[in-house]
């Protein structure tokens, strides 16, 4: 665990450099606007260690999968957001000297990122050469103009006695690598290159999957804050294009760059249209100016927080950590694409290739429905929807039929691409997800009309795969589930895993729920899907119905508990606060073998299920199991504080609710798993949301209404958050006093608190006293 950045309510801080931080902090200042996202790397030169990471949404490449012994039914590549051409280079020579700062001698340094008006300021005093130079730099992706990133880059020599030679280069380079390549190669070759007098461009085309990019730059040099009278010297070289302005600058002159950068991509623009079309973004840019886009990345972000902040009281440590959270969500999706999707690391690093993964629909969606127009989530179903035929086809390589659909565990178009055969062939717990995705849609929007148009069709060709995928057991005479992961990780082929077979069969239910509903509905529109998709509804719904009658679930008497799967109870039963610290995290410290053989879960599995089906258990079913499970997980996932502290939160065990909120809502900020270097843990990120949402607020959606049972933590004096729902906006506001529910719209509304309903007039506020 990291403790260098600062508290502060509204920023992110870090003071003085410490290279051996500056890969965590390059993920933690990273920067995004939904279409490009851009890691916290240095303008200048850096000679130190980097992951330089910049990133256009929906352009990636199949890498060649990389494995020792090739199985039926593996994905032949995975699929990977590419490292795009570095459009934040900015080369800078004084007196002939780089400024570096892995050579540089630095006197004062502090990087800040502004998450209120979403810009990224560093400032630094280093020694280049002999001369002392101050500077300061901010940076930002327009979320007005999200094909745009801007840059001013501000310094000043101090106590020089006669003019220096400045060499500035600012440039756009192509040849740039994943780190995670598997082969080392280079997914790109260079289309096209030009150079203007203030700037040009690189156009580039992905091996294999074909996508243009075109990055592209135009800039304005000042002194004193006067444009400078100097051509620039063109510098060309493979995937590059700079130019190279000399300038003589005396003591304590301000020496500004205005650097004004776009990617395109053929994903938005045909091909033939690129240049031009670049061109017309980047004069749009330059003629706004800096000052007045920046000034409109702050008014749309105070549109953003408008809608989605947190407002905790009394704790500045856990008011950074949320809001850090909920604008990097912000920053990575905006819902404006059904064709793109939320990688676990979002734009902030390689790792996990920046795919698809069920962390979409378990978590992120819950954030989305409250906090974003309707249109935001429902796009992430048709992401899914629209990538339908690629799930029969995946489930069909793998010997399904019917129709059956098994969703890839990851993905980009639909394709299978994860190379990891117990996650590939047997974490297929990822199909319930999606179904669950779309029942807590129709539950909190109450859009209905999606079953019939496109959710009734995916959930059949789920429940297909689930009826499929389970085999009669004449030793139990009951339905089994065979050879699967479950979403604790660190158990691979075991059998009967509690949460998968508990969510295969909570998927046949639903879809039998869902086709009688859409046949009652609109009966036309049911025959004709069922015709599409050659729906025995007969024999079929009968299968599906006896499986749901017939399923094993394990379970343990002893203990009163959901068994995770066959056999737990064999392993050595180990408490985590047995482990000696320096064994953790296990994941780094044992081998597979040990971690396997151990009872020790990664990250929440039966208390998955309970999260996701609450209803169907009383609360000592729910406080047993949280018992016992709580104790042996050691959280080396991402995903697993935020289940945890809601859990712990509904019954009342403020402690360990509060403990795991923070773990969540700090996870990357301190650095708590020692991996973020490599990519915030976006997805999780909207974990953090659910906990105090779900967690402390307690919200729920009971019979087409909100329902609330907030409790106050003790560190905190009160905690306020906003939620959409079905055209009204609340806030809610938890204090000592009560809860007071202000309501932002034009229609009343009623609300359940403490199971009790409470009529909210339009554009008015009620507190429930405590």
């Amino acid at each position: 665990m990291k403790d260098y950045i600062k508290v502060d309510e509204w920023k992110i801080i870090e003071e003085g450099f410490n290279p051996h931080y500056n890969k965590i902090s390059e993920s933690i200042f990273s920067l995004g606007n939904g279409r490009m996202g851009q890691r916290a790397n240095f303008e200048e030169a850096y000679s130190g260690e980097t992951l330089q990471g910049n990133y256009v949404a929906g352009v990636y490449y199949p890498d060649k999968t990389r494995v020792g012994w090739w199985k039926n039914g593996y994905p032949e590549y995975f699929a990977k957001v590419l490292n795009a051409a570095n459009w934040i280079g900015i080369d800078i020579r004084v007196g002939g000297e780089p400024i570096d700062l892995a050579t540089n001698r630095v006197d004062e340094f502090r990087r800040e990122l502004n998450m209120k008006e979403g810009f990224l300021k560093r400032t630094f005093r280093a020694d280049v050469g002999k001369t002392l130079v101050d500077a300061e730099v901010i940076r930002f992706c327009s979320i007005v103009d999200d094909e745009v990133g801007v840059i001013q880059y501000n310094f000043r020599p101090i106590g020089v006695d006669s003019a220096l030679t400045i060499a500035i280069t600012p440039y756009i380079n192509g040849n740039v690598k994943n780190q995670d390549a598997n082969y080392d190669e280079n997914f790109w070759n260079e289309i096209d290159k030009n150079i203007w007098s203030d700037g040009g461009y690189v156009h580039m085309k992905t091996k294999k999957t074909g996508f243009d990019v075109v990055t592209g730059m135009k800039c304005v040099i000042l002194i004193d804050g006067k444009p400078v009278d100097v051509k620039p010297e063109p510098v060309v070289k493979e995937k590059f294009i700079g130019i190279e302005y000399k300038l003589y600058v005396e003591d304590m002159q301000e020496v500004t760059i205005l650097k004004f950068a776009a990617n395109l991509s053929s994903q938005n623009h045909t091909v033939d249209q690129l240049i031009d079309n670049l061109k017309t973004v980047l004069e749009k840019a330059i003629d706004k100016g800096f000052e007045t886009m920046l000034a409109e990345q702050a008014a749309a972000w105070a549109e953003k927080w408008k809608h989605n902040d947190i407002i905790i009281e009394g704790d500045a440590s856990a008011q950074q950590g949320i809001r850090f959270n909920i604008f990097q969500l912000n920053q990575t999706y905006t819902g404006e694409d059904d064709r793109l999707n939320i990688g676990p690391k979002g734009f902030t690093g390689e790792k996990y290739g920046g795919s698809t993964y069920w962390d979409t629909e378990a978590y992120c969606v819950p954030f989305y429905l409250a906090t974003a127009p309707q249109k935001v989530t429902r796009n992430l179903l048709l992401y899914r929807y629209k990538q339908l035929g690629k799930a029969i086809e995946n489930a069909a390589s793998l010997g399904f039929k019917n129709g059956a659909a098994l969703y890839p565990m990851v993905t980009m178009d639909g394709t299978e691409c994860h190379n990891e055969w117990e996650i590939t062939f047997e974490e297929i717990h990822r199909n319930g997800a999606i179904a669950y995705a779309i029942f807590n849609y129709v539950r909190y929007t109450g859009d209905e009309a999606y079953l019939a148009d496109y959710g009734l069709e995916v959930l059949i060709a789920i429940a297909r795969f689930w009826s499929q995928r389970v085999n009669w057991s004449e030793d139990k005479q009951q339905y089994v589930m065979l050879g699967v992961t479950g979403p604790n990780e660190y158990e691979n082929n075991i059998n009967n895993n509690w949460y998968t077979s508990t969510i295969a069969v909570w998927c046949m239910k639903y879809a039998l729920e869902v086709a009688e509903k859409v046949k009652s509905a609109d009966a036309d529109k049911y025959h004709a899907l069922a015709a599409k998709i050659s729906f025995n509804e007969a024999e079929e719904s009968a299968k599906w119905s006896d499986i749901i009658e017939k399923m094993y679930y394990p379970y343990s008497e002893k203990h009163g508990v959901f068994l995770q799967q066959d056999g737990y109870l064999d392993k050595e039963q180990i408490l985590v606060k047995d482990l000696p610290a320096d064994q953790r995290p296990i994941n780094q410290k044992w081998s597979w073998d040990r971690i396997l053989r151990s009872c020790f879960i990664k990250q929440a599995d039966v208390l998955q299920g309970i999260y996701f089906f609450e209803d169907q258990y009383d609360m000592d079913t729910i406080r047993r199991n949280f018992d016992f499970y709580e104790p042996r997980t050691v959280h080396e996932s991402s995903l697993s504080p935020c289940v945890h502290a809601i859990l712990a939160a509904k019954l009342g065990d403020e402690t360990r609710a509060y403990e795991f909120y923070l773990r969540t809502s700090r996870l990357d900020l301190d650095d708590y798993n020692n991996d973020t270097e490599d990519g915030c843990h976006t997805t999780s990120m909207a974990g953090t949301w659910m906990s105090v949402v779900e967690g402390f607020g307690g919200m729920r959606v009971k019979d087409g209404k909100l329902s609330f049972q907030p409790f106050l933590p003790a560190k905190w004096n009160s905690f306020s958050f906003h939620v959409g729902f079905r055209g009204t906006l609340l806030n809610i506001k938890v204090s000592k006093d009560g809860v007071q529910i202000t309501n932002h719209s034009e229609a009343e509304t009623v609300v359940i608190v403490h199971g009790k309903e409470q009529l909210v007039k339009a554009n008015d506020e009620l507190l429930v006293e405590a």
